[in-house]
């Protein structure tokens, strides 16, 4: 049987291949070549929430199709987009909500939001790597999570960036064998306990981070041999699937940053 390292090697290691496999299956290929040649003639959020094989499409490449029946939720992120301080995608903590309003900057760009190439290739980009790690997670969840800690590491400002994220904590209580139990103390001493575990400038180096996820992989290992263990539900963005979109709407005030 493949080890979760040995497995996230494949697949890291010639990342650029693994990729391309990824575009050339039917169904993804299908799909990102509607996205591509649809998003140029969408010009408002309106125009986007009306197609929904376009919104489907963007909200699968930032991670966010688990939230994708929120409707009300995202349109307010969209239509405030990032430039305010108080836009709505700024003072959520899910960092995806930025990274959606950012590659669709209607609050910007208006009519031209969709001319910018990260909002068709860079979507088109991110949507694959989306697929490829949904897909190693199939096999291995510690796969999945090596993989999006990889992609996500140099985002990571502080221990609040980790607390926020479910799928980055897990990673890191898994490294150093912090107990589940951990996730649930005081907010603030969770979020000094990872920058005093953590170098975070360490997360920003490729090579310091393959570092982390090879103790990661060996943990996730021994903790789950056989893989029984399937924690999908860290990929659900901060776990708010299936809560009405009037509470989520109020869902604002925790914030990324200093104590």
């Amino acid at each position: 049987m493949t080890t979760t390292y040995t497995s996230y090697k494949l697949i890291s290691s010639d990342l650029q291949t693994s990729l391309t496999r990824v575009s050339e299956q039917p169904d993804v290929k299908r799909e990102t070549e509607y996205y591509l040649s649809k998003i140029g003639d969408v010009k408002s959020v309106d125009d986007f929430f009306a197609d929904s094989r376009l919104y489907n499409y963007a909200m699968k490449a930032h991670g966010l199709d688990d939230m994708a029946y929120a409707k009300a939720f995202m349109r307010k992120v969209l239509t405030e987009g990032v430039d305010e301080k108080g836009a709505f995608a700024n003072q959520l903590s899910d960092t995806r909500y930025k990274a959606l309003a950012e590659s669709l900057n209607f609050a910007r760009h208006g009519e031209l939001a969709t001319t910018f190439e990260r909002a068709q290739k860079g979507i088109a980009d991110k949507y694959m790597r989306q697929t490829l790690e949904v897909s190693a997670g199939e096999d291995n969840t510690g796969v999945r999570l090596a993989l999006y800690f990889e992609r996500m590491a140099s985002s990571i400002t502080s221990g609040y960036s980790i607390i926020a994220d479910d799928a980055l904590a897990q990673v890191v209580r898994t490294a150093f064998q912090l107990p589940a139990e951990f996730a649930a103390t005081d907010v603030d001493r969770q979020a000094a306990h990872y920058e005093d575990i953590l170098d975070l400038d360490d997360l920003k180096d490729p090579a310091k981070v393959g570092k982390l996820l090879e103790r990661f992989t060996a943990m996730w290992e021994l903790e789950n041999p056989s893989g029984s263990y399937d924690p999908l539900t860290v990929f659900q963005p901060s776990s708010l699937t299936g809560i009405s979109t009037d509470l989520l709407l109020s869902i604002n005030n925790l914030k990324l940053g200093g104590r």
